[in-house]
């Protein structure tokens, strides 16, 4: 009798040295546990079929289909045959498969009527979809070929055929093998699901579901081990949040009340506008939060232009009344140069302490970022460290070490997506207590999303634009189909440029050199052209539509005063144009700038293109973005920036972007080289279960905080969830 297996025994002692081989190599899988939870990506079923008109070209693909006739035909060019076998799947869609040489056998093999499950990469010839030489295992009958093992036939006996995540050199029927192996000596791990979860929630046991999930006897077997093993997902999550969210309700705060007569006041009745509703509601809320004895830990979420900044430098004041300092983490050295020319125009003498013709209970504003040189860095980490920046600005360079606070009590970070849960934590630790922490992010969050990845924080919406703020129009310009579109586009850019009015024009690439994280590969798996790219884009217009304009140049590998000096400049009116890359997404405010001009905007996220248009539009002329592409009409990226033009609100976006994206990603891919994504859990369709989850998760916690009594909880919640899950914005 065999060794029992464990979740961590080697692959190796199970199915052969080759195949581990293959299983590590092609799917990262290398343990008994990893192939077990190694689900199938759906189930095949006798009498249904897999539709091969929807199958793309380059795509891997396993198909279930029937033989319809067989072609034996001389090849040209050589020697020998080319057997032709035409497949079909019931609905009308025919596949042709290939094979070269003399194979009498395999004609056998593969007559009429035969129904099997076919692997390989799907090419077209003269408008045929075809498979070359595709893997393959006949269904119901052994055959005499030696694709037709009998120890793959046993695997689909049954009425539900698993269909695996596979690669070229491990098809979906090896796997399927290897699971089978595996199960018969396999013992499940502890159960990590308390008891009274499962018998109140009517959950099968562990063991019940890995084996059902790859076996399933029947549907309403199988549909009882998804929900199981979903449990197990969402419960880990909300468990691992919700632990979060206690530990930090028991860290002491030193509370940072309003104070009466201070610098907020001040501010408050020099604020050249009014305060949108949502934006002093927000404010009473973050308000009544640093006078608490607790730290705050709270997401503030708006659309592009709500009026976030204001309401994050009313908090910061608010700190620094009550004695203590605010720094505000961004992401670009870009951004947080803005916002310390914004924030120091926003509070006049308010932010000028020790100069002429400043307020009497004036702080210091002080910008701190990487590319200072020495002698301005010496001076603002000394302001820093003396106190008398109360608010201080930068970028990851605050991380470093070398910045120290006087009396760090608010921790601002703009564009969260941008930064690790760490990056956070080092910030934070620099405080001797725990300080505040306010988030904010300009990417709606559909509601399952919060749930399950902010659900350790607060969330506040501000869902409001402030007075002033004029509409954007969208619209996808073909050019493929329609080159004149895109001639008009241009001449549409010169008409607002004539008006007084200013452009960006936005491509996906740098250009030539070492790529960013900013940059996508040169050319896609499926053999596209590269992107279009800033340093290619610019002279080529400068020269053509755009002759004679003033056009300027941003990305992120420019030094950081050149970049400062491009955005001076465009924000001064001294240029025209200017052709960037995301570099812009986040921040960049140019309330004269009317007209967005996006190149190849199917090569991004549905997310990326909403936080884009939003850097239009934001004076008193109405916005204008028009979003280029060669996307064929009907295409599932054209059908995404249709959706993205017919509409501006954020939220039904955000859930558009969720459907599109790989929930998988959620958690963030790796933890210690050990899977920890998501693999059944649909953030969309099982909002209900999370939120179920949730509520066990808060009663357990508030009964065990430390899981003391569920080791094997605390075990499997130490193996999914990632720690960095919270960047699943950042995957768009």
């Amino acid at each position: 009798m065999s060794e029992p297996a464990t979740v961590d025994t080697p692959l190796k002692k199970l199915v052969g040295d080759k195949t581990a081989k293959a299983l590590a190599s092609h799917l990262d899988l290398h343990t008994a546990g990893d192939l077990v939870y190694h689900f199938p990506r759906r189930y095949d079923e006798r009498g249904e079929h897999t539709d091969i008109r929807s199958l793309d070209v380059g795509e891997q693909v396993t198909v279930m289909a029937q033989v319809q006739r067989t072609t034996v035909r001389p090849m040209r060019q050589r020697r020998g045959n080319l057997l032709e076998v035409t497949v079909g799947d019931g609905s009308g869609g025919v596949l042709t498969l290939t094979f070269f040489g003399n194979q009498a056998w395999r004609e056998r093999e593969l007559r009429p009527g035969r129904w099997g499950l076919f692997a390989g990469k799907v090419t077209e010839f003269r408008s045929k979809r075809q498979l070359n030489g595709p893997e393959y295992v006949l269904l119901g009958e052994g055959g005499d070929g030696e694709a037709a093992l009998s120890d793959d036939i046993e695997e689909f006996a049954g009425a539900l055929i698993p269909v695996y995540p596979a690669a070229a050199a491990v098809p979906t029927w090896v796997i399927a093998r290897c699971v089978r192996v595996v199960l018969d000596t396999f013992t499940p791990p502890d159960d990590p699901l308390p008891s009274a979860v499962r018998a109140s929630r009517k959950l099968v046991g562990l063991g019940v579901a890995l084996t059902e999930i790859h076996r399933p006897s029947s549907k309403e077997a199988l549909h009882q081990a998804r929900r199981r093993l979903k449990w197990d997902e969402a419960f880990a999550v909300q468990v691992t949040l919700v632990q979060r969210k206690h530990r930090a309700a028991d860290w002491p705060a030193r509370p940072r009340p309003a104070r009466p007569d201070g610098l907020l006041e001040a501010f408050d009745a020099r604020l050249p506008y009014e305060l949108t509703a949502g934006q002093r509601e927000v404010g009473v809320e973050i308000a009544a939060d640093l006078a608490t004895p607790h730290p705050m830990h709270r997401l503030l979420q708006g659309e592009v232009g709500s009026g976030k900044t204001v309401v994050a430098l009313r908090a910061m004041l608010q700190v620094v009344d009550a004695g203590g300092q605010a720094a505000l983490l961004a992401p670009t050295e870009v951004l947080a140069a803005q916002h310390h020319r914004g924030m120091l125009d926003l509070l006049g003498p308010l932010g000028r302490a020790g100069e002429l013709g400043s307020a009497e209970h004036a702080t210091r504003v002080e910008l701190v970022t990487g590319s200072l040189g020495a002698a301005a860095r010496r001076r603002a980490l000394g302001e820093v460290a003396s106190g008398a920046a109360g608010i201080v600005l930068g970028t990851h360079a605050l991380l470093y070490e070398g910045v120290d606070f006087a009396d760090l009590g608010l921790v601002v970070v703009d564009e969260q997506h941008r930064f690790g849960v760490e990056q956070r934590d080092a910030l934070r630790a620099k405080a001797d207590q725990p300080p505040h922490v306010l988030v904010m992010t300009a990417t709606p969050i559909p509601r399952t999303v919060a749930m399950t990845v902010y659900g350790d924080l607060e969330v506040s919406t501000l869902s409001q634009l402030p007075r002033g703020r004029s509409p954007i129009a969208s619209h996808v310009v073909p050019a493929a189909e329609k080159p004149a579109y895109l001639d008009r586009a241009w001449r549409r850019l010169r008409e607002e440029v004539a008006a007084g009015h200013q452009a960006y024009v936005v491509c996906p690439r740098i250009g030539d050199g070492p790529t960013s994280d900013e940059e996508p590969p040169a050319e896609d798996d499926n053999g596209r052209r590269p992107p279009l790219a800033v340093t290619e884009v610019a002279p080529l217009l400068a020269e053509g539509p755009l002759l004679g304009l003033r056009i300027g140049v941003l990305h992120g590998r420019l030094p950081a005063d050149e970049k400062d000096a491009v955005m001076r400049s465009f924000a001064a009116g001294d240029l025209d144009v200017l052709v960037a890359t995301t570099v812009i997404e986040v921040g960049v405010d140019v309330p004269n700038a009317t007209v967005m001009i996006v190149l190849d905007a199917d090569r991004f996220g549905v997310s990326q293109l909403h936080q884009l248009r939003g850097r239009v539009g934001r004076g008193a002329a109405a916005g204008l973005c028009l979003l280029v592409s060669e996307a064929a009409e009907g295409s599932s990226a054209r059908e995404r920036l249709d959706a993205v033009a017919s509409t501006s609100d954020g939220f039904k976006l955000a859930e558009l972007d969720l459907e599109q994206r790989r929930e998988g990603d959620v958690l963030g891919a790796t933890q210690s080289g050990r899977r920890s994504h998501l693999r059944l859990l649909s953030l969309r369709r099982d909002a209900d279960l999370i939120r179920d989850a949730r509520a066990e998760a808060i009663t357990l916690i508030e009964d065990d905080p430390e899981l003391a009594r569920s080791p094997a909880l605390a075990a499997s919640v130490a193996a999914l969830v990632d720690e960095d899950r919270a960047e699943y914005l950042e995957k768009g």
